[in-house]
């Protein structure tokens, strides 16, 4: 019996040891997130400590990562931002308003990938690509550029306000679609500092 208990014990602390092995031997893989964001197309899991670095340790992204909201969906001083990002990244191929050009319109409640129509979605296919000549962006847009571009590309909507899933209640009463003209200087308050020139 003694030999028996003995060799539960050592099984089990092999079993132990061996799992904290495994632990430690874990890849760093950036942030822990509550979302598991997926590649567009292939569905593979995408992994967020990748590409341009900074822009993971923000109250915004660290919220988002947690919960799939973005806080910067309403404030100005992103929507500054997003619109310069948008404008360097994004606009040669979806249009200077998201209208469509190359790449689909991005500013209507069509969307080519349904999960689009969720931040983390659209977050998944800026990140890390889609089909076309979709590439992924995370080599020139961190977590939290990729967030104000998707702040932009929300504030540039035209579609029946009621479809804007990003939006919550509150803000879906107060929603002011963009108009062409409209700007945010850049001392205006928010969450977004000015961008690098």
């Amino acid at each position: 019996m003694i030999n028996r208990t003995r060799g539960v014990a050592a099984l089990l602390g092999l079993a132990f040891a061996t799992a904290g092995l495994a632990a430690l031997a874990q890849p760093s893989a950036g942030p822990q997130t509550g979302i598991v964001f997926r590649n567009t197309v292939t569905g593979e899991t995408l992994d967020i400590g990748q590409g341009k670095e900074g822009g993971r340790d923000t109250d915004a992204v660290k919220t988002f990562l947690q919960t799939g909201k973005n806080p910067y969906i309403d404030d100005k001083s992103c929507l500054r931002n997003g619109e310069s990002l948008f404008a360097t990244s994004c606009s040669g191929c979806h249009g200077h308003l998201a209208e469509g050009k190359l790449g689909p319109g991005l500013n209507d409640n069509y969307w080519t990938y349904p999960a689009n129509t969720e931040d983390t979605g659209l977050f998944a296919t800026i990140f890390g690509g889609a089909n076309g000549m979709m590439g992924p962006h995370n080599e020139n847009l961190n977590p939290d550029e990729i967030l104000q571009v998707v702040t932009w590309i929300r504030h540039l909507y035209t579609g029946p306000v009621r479809d804007a899933v990003w939006l919550n209640d509150e803000q879906k009463k107060t929603y002011k679609p963009y108009k062409e003209g409209e700007t945010f200087p850049k001392d205006v308050k928010g969450q977004c500092k000015p961008l690098d020139n």
